[in-house]
């Protein structure tokens, strides 16, 4: 089943700044292009994307930038992504649309499907995470 960007989120990127467009734009063209067959809606006020319910990336707009969060980022033993909050995640922050390296990108979404925390279970296992892939 091929990715699409749903209209939600086209619609969230909309409602954004011309800067701020043209980051998740990118972003999410990326994202879908890259991740296959992942499900991508509104979750929590911000678009991600999941694969079999469990989710893998996302963007949100913050005060003043656009930050991109992996859900599962600090396994992937990469630069450019820093720790976010207390399980998992690890985010990017981008203030301009040349900050996004698409090589760079790419190499974190493969990465983001090699390797999942069980963030679908999270409550069900009583916060504790489990590693999927």
């Amino acid at each position: 089943m091929p990715s699409t960007i749903h209209e939600d989120t086209l619609a969230y990127n909309a409602a954004l700044d011309e800067s701020d467009q043209a980051i998740c734009a990118l972003l999410a063209e990326e994202i879908t292009r890259n991740l296959k067959g992942a499900e991508n809606k509104i979750w929590h006020a911000h678009p991600v994307w999941f694969l079999d319910g469990n989710p893998i990336v996302g963007y949100s707009k913050l005060k003043n930038c656009v930050r991109l969060l992996f859900w599962s980022g600090q396994s992937f033993d990469e630069e450019g992504l820093a720790p976010e909050g207390k399980f998992k995640a690890a985010e990017a922050r981008y203030t301009a649309v040349d900050q996004v390296k698409k090589s760079v990108l790419k190499r974190w979404l493969v990465k983001a499907k090699q390797i999942q925390w069980d963030y679908k279970n999270l409550v069900k296992r009583k916060g504790r995470l489990e590693r999927l892939v």
